[in-house]
């Protein structure tokens, strides 16, 4: 079996391999004769018909369902072995950042853990978080953020840069000075780079070395976050933790390679100034 490049390659394999089973093909007639029988007896002949065909249906699609998380549990399971990480399912990451501490509730669906590169040992997860709201009816409503994040630890850089967030710019730099009245703790930062502070929006502490700051938002790496990291990707760095993100769950060899080769860059750019 030739190595999937996304979550879906294995999808018909998976499919076409659970049909091809005498359990299957008996829960699904099961499924079809109960729908069938239930419908005739509420509502006739007719209506047993259609429950039938419906059962039946709903039975493929669940026989999907399941072929749908088997061929993305075998794509991780590719992917982590031909770059060295140990794959797990769902679970914690540590609220170590802004990120991975909202919501109601906050979880990784999947992490690959181990050496992302350079040297640089982390965690690429699928990671969601849960935010709840009511209605005026007292219903109460769930909403799900996904991202996938590339974690890692940057201890060199806790005396020179406790805090540091590049975030993707969401409004008008118009808006920027009236935004930061009500801002506490933190100044916004901006560099002679116009792209820069069209695609970024860059907070510190206030009591950040503005200098060293400079160094680390150097010529090369300005280019770098505008010319070659991932599409709307941004990073948070709290006491020494690093956390790097993209919206959305990323399920292909390509978008997980670019989140995890953009964390090490983070990761090593702000290590080996710290390290000067």
């Amino acid at each position: 079996m030739r190595p999937p490049n996304d979550a879906d390659d294995l999808r018909g394999f998976y499919f076409k391999l659970l049909l091809s089973k005498t359990i299957s093909w008996v829960a699904i007639a099961a499924a079809t004769v109960a729908g069938g029988a239930i419908g005739t007896a509420l509502a006739g002949a007719a209506i047993g018909l259609a429950a039938a065909g419906g059962a039946f249906v709903l039975a493929l699609a669940i026989v999907f369902a399941i072929a749908d998380s088997r061929a993305e549990d075998a794509f991780f399971r590719f992917y982590a072995a031909e770059r060295g990480l140990v794959a797990s399912g769902k679970g914690r990451l540590p609220p170590a950042t802004p990120l991975l501490r909202k919501g109601s509730d906050r979880y990784a669906e999947r992490t690959l853990v181990g050496t992302l590169g350079n040297a640089v040992d982390g965690t690429l997860a699928l990671y969601t978080y849960e935010e709840q709201s009511t209605d005026g009816d007292g219903n109460t409503q769930t909403s799900y953020h996904r991202y996938t994040v590339g974690l890692t630890g940057v201890p060199e850089c806790v005396d020179r840069l406790p805090e540091l967030f590049c975030q993707r710019r969401s409004g008008l730099r118009a808006l920027d000075g009236l935004e930061d009245v009500f801002r506490r703790g933190k100044q916004r930062v901006e560099f002679e780079s116009a792209e820069l502070d069209d695609r970024y929006e860059i907070f510190v502490d206030t009591a950040q070395d503005q200098n060293w700051l400079h160094q680390v938002f150097s010529p090369t790496f300005i280019v770098w976050l505008t010319d070659s990291a991932p599409q709307k990707f941004a990073f948070e760095l709290v006491n020494g933790m690093l956390c790097c993100y993209v919206s959305g769950h990323k399920k292909s060899v390509e978008e997980l390679d670019a989140i995890r080769e953009a964390s090490v860059a983070v990761a090593t750019r702000l290590r080996e100034e710290a390290l000067e």
